[in-house]
């Protein structure tokens, strides 16, 4: 099985082991190859109706890629392509003036969050979904600038009137980490899916009986390895970019359709908790 280091060959491999496909899996990749950035919001049955073949042979055609399957081969597309934006609109350069960041910016952070949608899968979301509103307490774990995103995570579902924590500190994670009990919820949240402190804090949560759901941009990463569930996001992020921007957007982007989803299904506990919260913080405002 191909490591996720090698995503960023999948169309050259494609093309290499073109030859050696059956014809249905031929049409398949025709399909992919002829556009590429269409094909990362294309559900398996609109490539498979697309292509005109069956939907194993898209399956077939992923694991022959050395992909487990159609969501890790879409993962892969996004993070090989420049993104769409950046092929209308160019990379920033120096030369650019204010305007034309300001739209590159713009269009590039928009595909950030919709390359992400395309790669919810609604059944993953669904099972987060129930653990948490089953959940005993959630804990959003996160290092760096995946903490302040835990942050902001523990900061809207507490207003959803939910047992919740958060920590971004390697000791604190660790700690909170040995603490948790079966019917707790961890959620991880890593854009490389590989820090450390906090693969090793999940890996011990799981341990004492915690369920355990991820956010990342790596279908095949340590911490994936370790969830129950994997929502995906996607952006763009070299290592000198940990951090960056667009990364946080798709993070927040996912949090929030978790969230409203969330409070969708536990209207009247959430209802009166948000009227509860803001009522507290009323003579705080002018």
């Amino acid at each position: 099985m191909s490591k996720i280091a090698d995503l960023n060959n999948s169309l050259l491999l494609l093309n290499s082991i073109y030859s050696s496909l059956t014809k249905s899996e031929q049409k398949v990749a025709d399909t992919v190859l002829k556009d590429p950035e269409a094909t990362v919001f294309y559900t398996i049955t609109d490539l498979a109706e697309k292509a005109e073949v069956g939907e194993t042979s898209v399956i077939r055609l992923c694991r022959k890629l050395g992909y487990k399957g159609y969501q890790e081969f879409k993962l892969s597309l996004v993070q090989v392509l420049a993104t769409p934006s950046e092929q209308v609109h160019g990379k920033i350069e120096e030369s650019d003036d204010l305007d034309q960041i300001m739209k590159k910016m713009t269009s590039q952070n928009s595909q950030a969050v919709q390359n992400s949608t395309s790669l919810l899968n609604v059944q993953e979301l669904q099972q987060a979904i129930d653990a948490i509103l089953a959940a005993r307490k959630i804990l959003f774990f996160g290092v760096g600038s995946s903490g302040i995103t835990a942050q902001d995570a523990k900061y809207r579902f507490m207003r959803l009137g939910f047992n919740v924590d958060a920590g971004s500190d390697g000791h604190i994670i660790a700690m909170n980490a040995s603490l948790v009990e079966k019917g707790d919820v961890v959620v991880g949240i890593s854009s490389s899916g590989s820090t450390k402190d906090l693969v090793d804090a999940v890996r011990l949560a799981k341990q004492k009986g915690a369920y355990i759901i991820c956010l990342t941009n790596h279908a095949r990463s340590p911490i994936a390895n370790q969830s129950n569930v994997v929502l995906l996001a996607t952006a763009k992020e070299t290592p000198l970019q940990g951090g960056a921007f667009s990364s946080k957007l798709a993070q927040i982007h996912l949090l929030d359709i978790l969230s409203t989803a969330v409070a969708m299904q536990m209207k009247d506990q959430t209802y009166r908790a948000l009227e509860h919260t803001a009522k507290s913080v009323l003579d705080k405002l002018y």
